[in-house]
């Protein structure tokens, strides 16, 4: 039986979406369709005008904000002032910025016209009467522009009504914008990524010159809680770390220093903090003392059209297998580079480095051929097997035979070796989850692995990507330093070996130290940090099935 009531109404639209959509019909969408939302220096300077604005009511007659909302014309919005004139009403909005400007003389931008209209519309049905006029004052230059409600201007009001129902009946986000100007002061370019998607359009230069709006790093701190009688709460605007018996003083961090939290093994977190990271979209993350990841709790923007879109898209298995081949390819790629890259760094390097190189390049060439997900899963357990046993040959001579690695075991992990791969592809599993999860995608919805137990396929399917750069060269790089003490680094329960505390601490700090180094990326032609670079493919990912594709793993080791 259906339980849906035939006389609920649709949801009334903002006046500010109105004005999105004038401005761009992508970033009108992104707001009212897919709720993402973020805010910037200029919509924070806009916040302040308001707030000074609202401070001075009351010293000069006349003046009043007000919310409405009409039933009938389906809009909501609350003007920021409306004077009163002889009796007639005039709404009055006010803009930080300059105004347009034609034939030298002052005019409104038609977004901004458009809002002020429909504002006017709002007075006239909620509080009777008709109104001719209203008017803009933009600040930056001090000019006031008067706006005529004439026939026209409310048959224009109507019609952008008409088309916001439209879109927000769409589950297919609109192309980006042609005027290029515009991205430059929109605050959700980082989410859009326009210059990306104009960059897929096109073909491929060899340096592009891609304007970037994604940020390069992202300086919000990953919060590790190793020790057990350590406690996470929330003190007002601050996320508090406390002793459970009081022995530390506490500590205190600001809020939007704070991107992730992670509870290793029996650290605890109370519900007041849990509740406030979920409300500032803070990823809280748990593994077990030992280094296995157990679950997530991330709030992000997953909204039934984005996830429509993704599912559609990855039920495709022709698109899956297009997507699976580029990972496959991404992966092996990266292994076969890091064989070739230490190869060329030893001084007494194998021969038996140059002939599995061999073999992974044939192996590789045969991607693009394949049709079928198994024979692809073939070939790359083929590649993961000769890069493995290839390893040994990249360990320097003078360590301890303990770090050696001799082959894959996972769990539980047999040797130091694969102790120190085990617990750094958990730190990156919660690392990719969190991105997707912020960005707004189902985890659960891969094109690649298959579903199994509490591993989501999306997540395993992004790790293929970052696992080399991100885990199995640092933990190279750090055993041929020398930084692992084989006793006092790990614990050895008969043939299982774990890191000890000492361990964990010392691998975090190599880990997140990692993430923060800088890689350009070879298509879009921008550096950024391995920790942004999560996000980016994320996105990008996304962009495959909105046709706007072409940029998904194609990250290369050089």
């Amino acid at each position: 039986m259906d339980n849906a009531n035939p006389n609920e109404q649709e949801p009334s639209l903002r006046v500010n979406a109105l004005h999105a959509l004038l401005y761009c019909e992508r970033l009108f969408y992104l707001e009212e369709v897919e709720e993402l939302y973020r805010a910037d220096d200029r919509v924070y300077a806009g916040r302040r005008l308001h707030d000074d604005l609202a401070r001075q009511q009351g010293t000069q007659d006349g003046i009043e904000t007000l919310t409405l909302d009409s039933p009938v014309l389906g809009l909501r919005g609350k003007i920021d002032c409306l004077k009163s004139e002889k009796g007639n009403w005039i709404p009055y909005e006010h803009k930080r910025g300059r105004s347009l400007r034609k034939q030298g003389q002052p005019t409104p931008w038609p977004s901004d016209r458009i809002q002020v209209l429909a504002y006017a519309l709002l007075v006239e049905d909620c509080l009777g009467g008709t109104i001719g006029e209203c008017r803009i004052r933009y600040h930056e230059e001090n000019v006031l522009v008067h706006v005529p409600l004439d026939e026209e201007g409310r048959q224009e009001v109507q019609r952008y009504i008409e088309r916001a129902k439209h879109l927000r009946q769409s589950t297919e986000r609109p192309s980006v914008t042609e005027n290029e100007k515009l991205c430059v002061n929109c605050a959700l370019a980082p989410v859009c990524l326009p210059e990306e998607a104009r960059l897929s359009l096109m073909q491929l230069e060899e340096e592009p010159k891609t304007r970037r709006f994604f940020p390069a790093d992202d300086s919000r701190q990953v919060v590790h809680i190793v020790n057990p009688e350590h406690k996470i709460g929330r003190s007002g605007n601050q996320i508090k770390i406390s002793h459970i018996k009081g022995e530390q003083p506490d500590k205190y961090l600001p809020v939007e220093s704070v991107g992730q939290i992670v509870l290793h093994g029996f650290s605890q977190i109370s519900t007041q903090a849990m509740a406030y990271c979920a409300e500032q979209e803070i990823g809280v993350h748990l593994l077990s003392g030992g280094g296995r990841y157990i679950g997530s709790f991330v709030t992000g923007p997953g909204t039934v059209q984005r996830r429509i879109r993704q599912y559609r898209a990855l039920c495709d298995p022709d698109f899956s297998l297009t997507l699976s081949r580029r990972v496959v390819t991404c992966h092996g790629e990266n292994q076969r580079q890091v064989l070739m890259r230490y190869q060329r760094s030893l001084e007494n390097p194998s021969p038996k480095i140059k002939t599995t190189t061999d073999q992974m390049a044939g192996y590789l060439k045969s991607v693009d051929s394949v049709d079928n997900l198994d024979t692809l899963r073939g070939i790359e357990g083929n590649l993961a097997n000769l890069y493995f046993q290839s390893l040994p040959l990249l360990i320097g001579e003078n360590i301890p035979t303990e770090l050696h690695p001799n082959g894959r075991s996972r769990r539980p992990p047999l040797d130091r070796y694969n102790a120190l791969l085990s617990f750094g592809y958990s730190l990156l599993f919660k690392d990719v989850l969190n991105a997707i999860l912020v960005v707004g995608l189902e985890p659960a919805l891969g094109f690649y692995h298959q579903p199994r137990s509490q591993a989501q396929p999306l997540v395993l399917d992004f790790i293929e990507i970052f696992r080399v750069p991100l885990v199995d060269i640092p933990v190279l790089n750090s055993i041929n330093r020398q930084q692992w003490d084989v006793n006092a680094d790990f614990d050895v329960a008969g043939r299982q070996v774990w890191l000890s505390d000492t361990g964990r601490k010392k691998w975090l700090e190599i880990y997140e130290r990692r993430k923060q180094e800088t890689w350009k990326h070879a298509v879009v032609g921008y550096s950024l940090t391995y920790s942004r670079l999560m996000e980016l493919e994320v996105r990008l990912l996304e962009k495959e099935w909105m046709n706007e594709g072409g940029l998904f793993a194609r990250m290369r080791l050089r």
